[in-house]
């Protein structure tokens, strides 16, 4: 059975995918899936051994320039390759009007989210065969895709912890000796962001307990950040610049992890490395990083979780002097952090 996947984007939307395809393997052993993906995120999909072809697509980078010849030319050479196979069925797993549209655009009988479940319910429209599942904000992305998975397919949904199907070995680096840690300290959101106080203080306090810190980066700002977190901690260091596969090796390679909410996060999950993640703005019900040795942490604050990019919070306990920004992270200091992650190590 030849199934077609359309899941474009993000980073986590892509990897809370994989344990849906672990299932569908597990039920119907003849199965495999051609996957549709963002070109940036095209590696992950093809760490699934059930992943066959990978698909990229650029519509991120179409749309700056969308009546160019360049797109043009790409956007054909894509519906072709698209139309090449003949599948027993495509999932459009995201239930967007854009994701709907590049279903439409292969050969197959389609499906996705109902009117109900889908995020943009008029995405609905486009499937021949439709299927409930809990809305965005009810259930946890994982959860929603498996189910959804199990329906499409003819199969009971399991009732175990997400299996991501990723073989962590492959990853594995020789020559690594000293046992360190990974400081996922960047993200989009600035409300997600731990106080570099914070990360400041977390790395000493592994340091002095024989862990180096890797440090790495995305953007010029989180690269400053890294080396004023390095400049504190001598055996914290600040790594070049990674594609996903180098962030994958570094990663499976930790003892453990600390992370914000943010899709290298998810990442570590996939991989099964300990790792304790950060939430204040967000619930990690929701959106957290799912399976095995994940532990949350989630601020206990008033107006925790606010899901707002920009703290507004003017309680008569924070002052704009605070260091601390947002606020609601004062309630995840530095050795509640460590408490935790040392109970994973």
């Amino acid at each position: 059975m030849r199934v077609l996947i359309v899941k474009t984007s993000s980073m986590g939307d892509v990897i809370h995918t994989l344990p849906a395809l672990t299932d569908a393997g597990k039920a119907i052993p003849a199965i495999s899936f051609d996957w549709v993906v963002e070109e940036n995120f095209s590696e992950i999909p093809r760490w699934h051994p059930l992943v066959k072809q990978v698909i990229p697509v650029a519509l991120r980078r179409w749309r700056k320039a969308i009546f160019t010849k360049k797109t043009v030319q790409e956007w054909q050479a894509f519906r072709q390759l698209l139309r090449a196979t003949q599948y027993d069925l495509i999932i459009d797993a995201q239930g967007l009007l854009k994701s709907a549209f590049l279903a439409l655009n292969a050969r197959g009988t389609s499906c996705g989210f109902d009117f109900y479940s889908a995020r943009d319910p008029i995405a609905a429209l486009f499937y021949r065969q439709r299927f409930v599942t809990a809305k965005v904000k009810e259930q946890h992305a994982v959860t929603r895709v498996r189910s959804l998975l199990s329906q499409a397919l003819g199969y009971t949904l399991p009732e175990t912890v997400p299996n991501y199907g990723i073989d962590r070995q492959q990853f594995q680096q020789a020559g690594e000796t000293e046992p360190y840690l990974v400081f996922l300290h960047g993200t989009t959101w600035t409300t997600k962001h731990w106080p570099e106080l914070y990360w400041m203080e977390l790395a000493k306090l592994a340091s002095d307990q024989g862990f180096a810190i890797k440090l790495p980066w995305g953007n010029i700002s989180e690269r400053e950040r890294a080396l004023r977190i390095a400049e504190n901690c001598l055996r914290a260091e600040v790594l070049p610049k990674q594609d996903l596969g180098g962030m994958a090796k570094v990663l499976a390679g930790a003892r453990a992890i600390v992370a914000v909410d943010t899709g290298l996060g998810h990442l570590a999950a996939a991989l099964a490395v300990p790792t304790v993640s950060l939430y204040g703005p967000t619930n990690p019900v929701l959106t957290g990083a799912i399976g095995e040795s994940q532990q949350h942490l989630m601020a206990s604050f008033p107006c925790a979780p606010c899901f707002g990019r920009e703290c507004t919070y003017k309680g008569n306990d924070y002052s704009p002097l605070n260091p601390l920004n947002p606020p609601c992270f004062v309630t995840l200091p530095p050795t509640v952090v460590w408490g935790a992650l040392s109970s994973m190590l």
